[in-house]
């Protein structure tokens, strides 16, 4: 009885420190908090005390922190000990494993890009491909740091994935299993090379530890070659540091201009990210390509550029990823990462979508300028393209060759030439999305019209009265 009463009174201890730890103003409500939590003592109880089997108290509350966080965002997370010490080294320049960019969309554990080189870019995982099972583990209600966890090891090792691609009618369908062998590379971030009519080209991958560095040096080399015009191709961009974003934006852009903000239910959350000096490339012609791979870093620089009017952008509109986490350590090892605030970009335009909340899907990302709808297939050959430069310890860079059609490139192309007005490529983007749901619109009509002539009930032969004789 001593033991039952040591034990309910440790959880009313642990339940009211998780209270008072995570939520400082809950007892604003008190009432009504107070009544819930002693149902949540109650459901405790009644589990230790008669479960089929027998149970651990501190597995069941650890459950519960981790739902009660795991209700919040996609983002907000309570650590294990073993997750709060990896999350230390999640923005290195370097990586192990499979190479994937990862994030979770819909409740699904969804590939953002995989990095190039890696054994998942070479075994075709493609973006938007959602990873199912992993090792025959469901990823169902499984948090994205969990997930990752499982496809990490030692090099060498192999990890068995279950993937399902989007289809052309919108449905999924799960491909064949792969088995990828785990490995370290380095992938390059940032490729250069200069088009026609002197317009340097940039992409870049992702924001590592030696993204700008990476940049500033491609920058130089374009420059030397007469460079008189940019496009900066952030489409897959997954994002990665936020000094890396507020860098790159100080190199367009002029003195005391506003690149970024972030904004919470405190005032202390409040944050600036402003220029403080002269751009060294202020004045150069620039577009920006994005697209619904780009997303965190790569949309806090096209969101300062494109309301700064200092570039245009053009593309699909980007991810919305864009909140501020904040990690704090707690008793025994373990830490709480949780959204704090969210991101702005200089004229109050949230980044972030809600992808929880349906009714709220035109919200948030990075809508272009200058629209322009790719066919899917096209736009992965075009990305499997730009994305063969690898640099692997030992060996030399691979250097792409670029023959596939890039729709996107090409508007981009002809507005720095001066042979596309923004007025004239949003015009034709209009007509070319009016077009599109127009013939969406009749296909639908046009199938339904066939299904009902396939449904429609036949008229029954009549029958013919017997014969009869003339007299």
């Amino acid at each position: 009885m001593k033991d039952k009463k040591l034990n309910t009174w440790a959880v009313v201890a642990a339940v009211m420190f998780f209270m008072g730890t995570l939520f400082p103003y809950a007892y604003a409500s008190a009432d009504g908090g107070l009544r819930k939590i002693r149902t949540f003592i109650d459901v405790l109880e009644y589990v230790k005390e008669n479960y089929v089997e027998s149970t651990d108290s501190d597995k069941l509350i650890n459950g519960a922190i981790k739902g009660v966080v795991g209700e919040l965002d996609d983002f907000s997370q309570y650590l294990e000990p073993k997750d709060y010490k990896e999350l230390k080294n999640e923005t290195r320049g370097d990586f192990g494993g499979l190479g994937i960019r990862l994030q979770m969309v819909d409740g699904y554990v969804t590939v953002m890009s995989p990095m190039p080189g890696t054994p998942a870019f070479k075994a075709g995982v493609m973006p938007g491909d959602r990873i199912i099972f992993v090792d025959d583990r469901d990823l169902k209600d499984m948090k994205l740091d969990e997930a990752v966890d499982l496809m990490r090891g030692e090099v060498g090792t192999k990890v068995k994935l279950t993937l399902s691609r989007k289809a052309e009618n919108g449905e999924y369908k799960n491909l064949p299993d792969l088995t990828l062998k785990r490995q370290k590379i380095v992938p390059e971030v940032v490729y250069s090379r200069m088009l026609a009519h002197k317009i340097g080209y940039v992409y870049v991958v992702d924001f590592s530890g030696h993204t700008i560095e990476a940049v500033n040096k491609a920058l130089k080399e374009l420059k030397k070659q007469g460079m008189q015009s940019l496009v900066l191709d952030l489409r897959f961009n997954p994002g990665g540091l936020l000094t890396g974003a507020v860098d790159m934006a100080k190199l367009f852009m002029g003195d005391k201009q506003m690149i970024v903000y972030t904004q919470g239910r405190k005032k202390e959350f409040y944050q600036e990210f402003k220029t403080n000096a002269k751009a060294p490339y202020a004045d150069i012609p620039m577009v920006v390509l994005v697209n619904q791979g780009s997303a965190s870093a790569s949309e806090i620089v096209s969101g300062a550029l494109q309301d700064n009017k200092r570039a245009v952008i053009a593309g699909q509109r980007s991810f919305g990823k864009a909140s501020v986490q904040q990690v704090l350590p707690l008793s025994g090892g373990a830490g709480l990462r949780l959204t704090i605030a969210k991101y702005y970009t200089p004229a109050g335009r949230l980044i972030q979508r809600n992808y929880r909340d349906k009714s709220k899907a035109d919200e948030g990302g990075i809508f272009p300028d200058i629209e322009v709808e790719v066919d899917p297939e096209q736009e992965i050959k075009v990305f499997m393209q730009y994305n063969r430069v690898v640099y692997t310890p030992g060996q030399k860079a691979q250097l792409p060759e670029m023959t596939e059609k890039d729709p996107v490139l090409d508007k981009a192309v002809l507005y720095l030439t001066g042979k596309l007005t923004l007025e004239q490529a949003q015009k034709e983007a209009a007509e070319a999305k009016a077009a599109k749901e127009a013939a969406k619109t009749k296909k639908a009509a046009s199938k339904k019209e066939t299904q009902g002539k396939k449904s429609a009930p036949k008229a029954a032969p009549q029958k013919q009265a017997p014969a009869q004789d003339k007299k």
